[in-house]
């Protein structure tokens, strides 16, 4: 462990990928994300698919018109509390992705359980579980441009500090068959992580800290159903700099990529690399608003996205997470 803290962590030899599901460290290295780091670390991660991906399997809907991603009302800590930004280190250098805090069965009002995008934490089929995950709830609360944060204090780009994940699942699917392209993972690209405060907190959860903490709705209305989604995230591919949040609301659509595997939900979206792993909410079963998905892929040309339809697999990893801490 030491060693890994020494530096041994930058080592991505094949042989040195930590890939099976239960493989998964990732120690506190204290200070690591400082604001300039965590400015700078913008290769957005997405899988990108080709713009007419399953416009060939009878349960894929037309393609939705683009809507244009509008700027989340800052501060975040008011508009999207649950919404923040995962950082992680890979093979190509330092990463981000979107997440969301949500509930935990086991500790109601006190959770420490963050959704996101199994490709924000795990390579898929060609490698391993990334490196130093972090999340930072309402990153840049007060929606700053770019050229302000450098040199920022920490406290500015961190509000309410710097959360490692201790323990991060996502599915065996994504695991086996995930890709640059989603791959057959793509309707699997869902992962949980457990968090911990980096200078050991002040006893509060992430939940308590951060004030509140979304239901995750494994059994979401059909499609027709849903009168609308709003996915969040920090986009960060051209014409973004993943400085600040974003949010697309949408009729959602269903998408197939190939015949046998379950249907994605679709929106149409001008967020790029970056917000994946965001939240998608709608109104739960109890009429009120739920996670019911993540941004997982879209088209390279931003135009839309999709999310996977949280089944048992995801319920399953959700669970798990939260009966590893329940003590």
């Amino acid at each position: 462990m030491e060693k890994w803290k020494g530096g041994a962590w930058k080592n991505w030899n094949k042989d040195d990928w930590l890939r099976e599901a239960g493989d998964y460290v990732n120690p506190i290295i204290d200070g690591l994300w400082d604001p300039d780091r965590m400015r700078d670390a913008e290769q957005p991660q997405r899988p990108s698919v080709d713009p007419d991906a399953g416009k060939d399997q009878g349960v894929t809907d037309p393609t939705p018109a683009p809507v244009t991603a509008k700027a989340a009302a800052a501060p975040y800590h008011s508009s999207v509390p649950a919404s923040g930004k995962v950082f992680f280190d890979g093979p190509e250098g330092s990463m981000v992705c979107s997440a969301t805090v949500v509930k935990d069965p086991a500790h109601p009002g006190k959770s420490n359980m963050v959704w996101t995008a199994g490709h924000c934490v795990h390579a898929g089929k060609a490698g391993g579980w990334y490196r130093n995950i972090a999340f930072v709830p309402s990153y840049n609360n007060a929606g700053r441009p770019a050229a302000e944060l450098k040199g920022a204090p920490r406290e500015q780009v961190a509000p309410y500090g710097v959360w490692w994940s201790d323990w991060a699942q996502t599915s065996d699917q994504w695991i086996a068959t995930g890709g640059p392209t989603g791959g057959a993972g793509a309707p699997y690209d869902f992962a949980v992580l457990h968090v911990t405060p980096e200078k050991g907190g002040n006893g509060k959860s992430l939940e308590e800290t951060v004030g509140t903490a979304l239901p995750v709705e494994f059994n979401a209305p059909a499609v027709p159903k849903i009168t609308g989604m709003t996915a969040t995230g920090y986009p960060a591919a051209a014409p973004f700099d993943g400085q600040k949040a974003f949010q697309c609301t949408d009729k959602p659509g269903r998408l197939a990529l190939h015949q046998q595997d379950p249907v994605m939900y679709r929106i149409g979206c001008t967020m790029t690399g970056g917000s994946s792993g965001g939240g998608w909410i709608a109104t739960g079963a109890d009429g009120k608003p739920a996670l019911v998905s993540n941004t997982s892929i879209g088209p390279a040309k931003a135009g839309w996205l999709a999310g996977p339809k949280l089944g048992p697999e995801a319920k399953g990893i959700y669970d798990a997470v939260s009966a590893k801490f329940k003590r």
